[in-house]
């Protein structure tokens, strides 16, 4: 009973410095952003928020167009979000379940596409949205990265084992076409892995910040780009900035909030099946 307590107790140390290792540099953003930027130049940092958060996300909004921003990212991130779990899953379901010529070999192109830097596609890419008249607008954002080979590979693998074989034939067997079995089988049987697979896609694409930089108008911004516009300054005014970075951060937190369950349930998945 002493060595299972000393396990308890090491596994929970464990646990909880994890945690706060976690936690910390949130709050960190959150108490600087709450008070003035002297604190910077203090020696001993106050461990408590001030009352100047509100004033400061004030001074975000009247700096930059802030809430232009948010909703630039809101819409560039859902929609992309959307997409590629949807094509994903529609796409990872045909290679792991569906039998025609040249499917392996198809595969392998999704996968190789992953080893080209995406800096390489950048100056042909920026090209060929100049040519279509999206270079500024924001569907020269979300058009790109309206699916992943990432996405592909993560469902393609989860639906091999987490879908049978036999289930699909009771399906067909009982009048559903191909697409009905995606849509009533294939996608409900999916959840996890593709409530894991929006998590990370809404993160990578709200926190993107080289593509809409070469891409948009500095007047119609994302969140990140928005950013960087209060650190450009000569002078940086860390209270400000981190007010900003807080208030860009509360919408990752509330999808993690929604989708949590599904994504621990996921990532449990992927590391059973991996």
């Amino acid at each position: 009973m002493t060595g299972l307590r000393r396990a308890r107790f090491w596994v929970y140390g464990l646990l909880a410095a994890f945690i706060i290792g976690s936690v910390f540099p949130f709050y960190w953003s959150f108490l600087v952003a709450s008070r003035d930027s002297g604190m910077m130049t203090q020696k001993v940092p106050p461990l408590l928020p001030g009352g100047n958060f509100f004033a400061n996300a004030a001074r975000v909004f009247d700096t930059v167009p802030f809430w232009r921003a948010l909703g630039n990212s809101v819409i560039v991130s859902g929609t992309v979000t959307i997409s590629t779990v949807l094509l994903c899953t529609l796409a990872g379901f045909a290679f792991a379940k569906l039998r025609f010529r040249g499917r392996n070999g198809l595969f392998l192109f999704v996968i190789a596409t992953l080893a080209v830097p995406t800096q390489l596609g950048i100056i042909p890419l920026y090209i060929a949205m100049a040519d279509f008249g999206w270079a500024g607008h924001l569907p020269a954002v979300i058009i790109p990265n309206l699916v992943s080979a990432i996405g592909v590979f993560w469902m393609r693998q989860y639906l091999v084992s987490a879908l049978p074989d036999e289930l699909i034939e009771a399906a067909r067997m009982d009048g559903c076409s191909m697409l009905r079995v995606f849509w009533h089988v294939a996608l409900p049987a999916s959840r996890p892995a593709a409530a894991f697979l929006g998590m990370f896609t809404f993160m990578m694409s709200w926190n993107d910040f080289l593509w809409p930089l070469v891409v948009l108008d500095p007047e119609n911004p994302t969140v990140q780009l928005a950013l960087e516009r209060l650190q450009s300054g000569y002078y940086v005014d860390y209270s400000l900035v981190l007010a900003g970075t807080t208030l860009a951060t509360i919408p990752i937190l509330v999808v993690f909030v929604l989708l949590g369950r599904q994504i621990v349930a996921g990532i449990m998945a992927g590391a059973v099946k991996g």
